[in-house]
């Protein structure tokens, strides 16, 4: 695992220096969605895997994590959605598309441009939750899920850190 790199302060003319271990532990892997309604207050979703490199173990998120994802928020939401959904392999295999399809009555997907990160907001809540953790020196892998999880649940409950998220992509909601 590479640790992440911030900047931070330290005693002049001593650059401060973290020492990690060099075998990877794992990895934390987040999958989001952000939710913007006029009127209402805007929501975030999210998942969170932990790798740890065991035997048959998912490295990240497949198709059906994040159909349950989708399924989760149309839940909570109790309404139609419209889905923006960048181009990662994972979202555009057939039974992904299958289950858009099948679901075309409450469902509506549009797909970005092929390398568009400034027109996706969750890529903000993701800057905001690597910028949190980027001075963490963590003992364990358990330690930056738990911080993670934190991050987000406070971006949660800051619906003025999600509407940040889609003002910095240009994008507006039409009322």
């Amino acid at each position: 695992m590479t640790p992440p790199r911030a900047r931070t302060w330290g005693r002049k003319g001593r650059t401060p220096v973290v020492r990690v271990r060099g075998r990877g532990s794992g990895r934390v892997s987040m999958a989001g969605m952000t939710c913007y309604k006029p009127g209402e207050r805007s929501r975030l979703f999210y998942a969170i895997r932990e790798y740890r490199g065991r035997k048959d173990e998912p490295k990240g998120f497949g198709w059906k994590d994040y159909r349950d994802l989708v399924i989760r928020a149309r839940r909570q939401l109790a309404g139609p959605i419209v889905l923006v959904w960048d181009n990662l392999r994972m979202h555009l295999v057939a039974p992904l598309r299958e289950f858009f399809e099948a679901n075309a009555d409450w469902l509506t997907v549009f797909q970005l441009p092929t390398y568009a990160p400034d027109l996706n907001p969750q890529e903000g809540i993701w800057y905001l939750v690597k910028r949190d953790i980027g001075n963490l020196a963590a003992a364990d892998l358990s330690q930056i899920t738990r911080a993670v999880k934190r991050k987000l649940k406070m971006i949660q409950y800051r619906p003025h850190l999600i509407d940040g998220c889609l003002t910095g992509t240009g994008l507006l909601l039409d009322s």
